[in-house]
This record gives C-alpha cells, structure tokens and sequence, in this order.
C-alpha cells in the first residue's frame, strides 16, 4: 500500500494490518529458511519495508494523539 493509503486508515485497522503483514513475513521466512521454493524472494525485503512504514505512521498516528 501506499503512504497515503496507510494515512487513511484508522487506528485499528493499522494495526490489523500490520498484523497481517508480519504473518505474511513470517511464513515467507519459514518457508526460505525450510529450503522451500519461494515465487518471489524479493517479497521478504518488500514486506519489511511495509511493516516499517505502517509501523512509522502507527507512532506519528499516536504522538498526534496526545
């Protein structure tokens, strides 16, 4: 998604999100690190990036918050 995207979203629904993605991540690393075939290896490195990115506008939605 994109940043702008991300903005939009609430509070709650950031977070489900991002839990969402970190599974996503989680089973595209067990199945790399299980010598399985991954579609697409660049993937891992992309979802990072996301959850870092929804992680930033999570922290700048909560210190707007205050």
């Amino acid at each position: 998604m994109k940043t702008n995207e991300l903005k939009e979203l609430g509070a709650e629904e950031l977070a489900a999100k991002i839990r969402e993605t970190r599974k996503e991540l989680a089973d595209l690393k067990l199945k790399h690190a299980s010598k399985v075939e991954v579609e697409k290896p660049g993937r891992i490195s992309q979802l990072r990036h996301e959850i870092a990115r929804m992680l930033t506008i999570e922290a700048q939605l909560k210190k707007e918050a205050k």
